[in-house]
């Protein structure tokens, strides 16, 4: 396998280009936003594009679909409790006064347990609420792409509409088992490690709580 990190938009969102260099099949992990650059950086790797795979529903993380579908239509695979997410991103991007075009709502459905299928790749998938009620991620092995569930020394928020710190606090709880040298390719910032997390994270280690907003 190898994955090309794209940063993109307002927001800083990474999307991630994954290869399976056996096949040369690839998938789109949360196209966010410049549909145009992300297309041009798919058609330069020669990779035929599969499918977008979507951790959740922000309108950072879904923001270059309706662009990249234009050029491929692909199916959009996304957990169905992030529904009330996705279809509020017109609403959303008129608050933050941003850009945006509302892409169709995913034709296909990920839940807890859902593997998919990347040429000889298989992603398990895991859904750990929290940033928002159907936020997931992709693990093959000791490679995680997650979202906006850990970032390098901070977590996901929990005040955006449909978070919930008390659900979250319980999907980092599960992560933090992971093996230590689990990579993980959060949605914003740099890629970390788990066993870099549980030692200077402190929501990870547990020095820090989530605060629930009143």
């Amino acid at each position: 396998m190898k994955h090309q990190s794209i940063t993109v938009g307002p927001f800083q969102e990474n999307t991630y280009l994954v290869i399976d260099e056996a096949t040369n099949r690839a998938v789109l992990i949360d196209p966010g936003d410049e549909a145009d650059r992300i297309v041009a950086i798919v058609e330069k790797s020669g990779a035929t594009l599969e499918a977008i795979w979507l951790t959740h529903g922000h309108i950072d993380h879904i923001g270059g679909i309706a662009g990249v579908r234009r050029r491929w239509r692909v199916p959009v695979h996304m957990h169905p409790a992030d529904r009330p997410v996705f279809e509020r991103g017109e609403e959303a991007a008129a608050e933050y006064e941003v850009e945006f075009e509302q892409p169709e709502f995913p034709e296909h459905e990920v839940a807890e347990g859902s593997v998919m299928t990347l040429g000889t790749l298989k992603f398990d998938v895991l859904h750990l609420p929290g940033h928002s009620p159907g936020h997931v991620i992709y693990k093959n092995g000791d490679t995680v792409f997650g979202g906006d569930l850990l970032f390098s020394g901070s977590i996901g928020r929990t005040d955006l509409q449909y978070g919930d710190p008390e659900v979250m606090e319980e999907s980092l709880a599960r992560i933090a088992g992971f093996d230590p040298a689990t990579t993980f390719h959060p949605g914003h910032g740099p890629s970390t490690t788990i066993g870099v997390e549980r030692m200077t994270n402190p929501f990870l280690s547990g020095v820090a709580r989530i605060i629930k907003r009143r």
